[in-house]
């Protein structure tokens, strides 16, 4: 059995005139993030946590920002495309654990429907997506409201592996 562990991070600064997306829930707030996709920050983090551990590199590999095919794109069809492309290496997402981080706006009414959305894009239990949210109690970029950073870790777990063959031989 092969167990892998991947951690994924990322920010995007606060921009007037854009949605809040967080893992794939829009959340009321006078401005969102800015960023060459909906810029949600969340299931960034979430993305480059599952490529890192299935080994497959990060996120602007996979679609750069110099692409003007995800120009403005919803993270949940990049997501969807992240699920697949490591499920077709046989690794299954045993659980994730992410940390959104922002002095505004209050997150835990929303986080529900977070673990939701995001166990609906994966096809997996919502038990296996824990969402938490935290400050920076003033300090730093976040703390100043300048934008909103997350975090997130990943197990994945090898279902079989890739170049096997049923053939007993």
């Amino acid at each position: 059995m092969e167990i892998r562990v991947g951690q994924g991070f990322d920010v995007h600064r606060w921009s007037p005139g854009r949605l809040l997306l967080l893992g794939g829930v829009q959340i009321p707030c006078e401005q969102g993030l800015l960023g060459h996709s909906d810029a949600d920050v969340l299931l960034h983090a979430i993305m480059d946590a599952l490529l890192g551990a299935a080994g497959l590199g990060d996120l602007g590999r996979h679609f750069p920002d110099t692409d003007p095919t995800y120009r403005g794109i919803d993270s949940r069809e990049l997501l969807t495309t992240v699920r697949d492309t490591i499920s077709s290496q046989q690794w299954q997402l045993i659980n994730l654990d992410a940390t959104i981080i922002c002095q505004r706006p209050k997150l835990a009414p929303y986080m529900p429907a977070m673990c939701q959305e995001i166990a609906r894009i994966l096809n997996i239990s919502p038990h296996q997506v824990n969402i938490k949210a935290t400050t920076t109690e003033g300090l730093g970029f976040t703390g100043r409201n300048e934008g909103v950073a997350a975090q997130a870790v990943v197990l994945l777990q090898r279902i079989s592996s890739p170049s096997s063959t049923s053939d007993a031989g």
